[in-house]
């Protein structure tokens, strides 16, 4: 399910164990953001990113790509999807989630063209 919400760039508000809001929207699902564009991220494997698992990345083509790799950090992103990611052009960035919330805010604020997909909970 892709969600729209009335924000060009969406800040996020808020991140904690669980739960992200944007836009004054809160999301107790993994989610990819990149603008207005807000989709549930399922992976094939829950603690692993794996090439299909960032289809959505390739076609939004942002500049950089944030991935929050949960509460701990538990979150294995595979060695390809970052060399597949980096032959197209986009920079990655992976990180526990709370740091990629700091990072992509950062980015964004600085009008950076910036993705983030990221893990909520482990």
């Amino acid at each position: 399910m892709i969600f729209l919400l009335n924000c060009i760039n969406m800040k996020v508000e808020h991140y904690g164990f669980g739960v992200i809001r944007l836009d004054g929207r809160e999301f107790r699902h993994d989610v990819i953001v990149y603008g207005d564009f807000v989709k549930k991220w399922w992976r094939k494997e829950g603690h692993r990113v794996q090439l299909e698992d960032v289809e959505d990345l390739f076609e939004l083509k942002p500049d950089i790509v944030v991935i929050g790799t949960g509460y701990y950090g538990v979150v294995k992103v595979d060695e390809d999807v970052v060399e597949k990611l980096k032959e197209r052009g986009i920079e990655v960035v992976c990180e526990d989630s709370k740091r990629a919330v700091e990072i992509y805010n950062k980015l964004l604020k600085e009008g950076k063209k910036v993705a983030l997909a990221i893990h909520l909970t482990c």
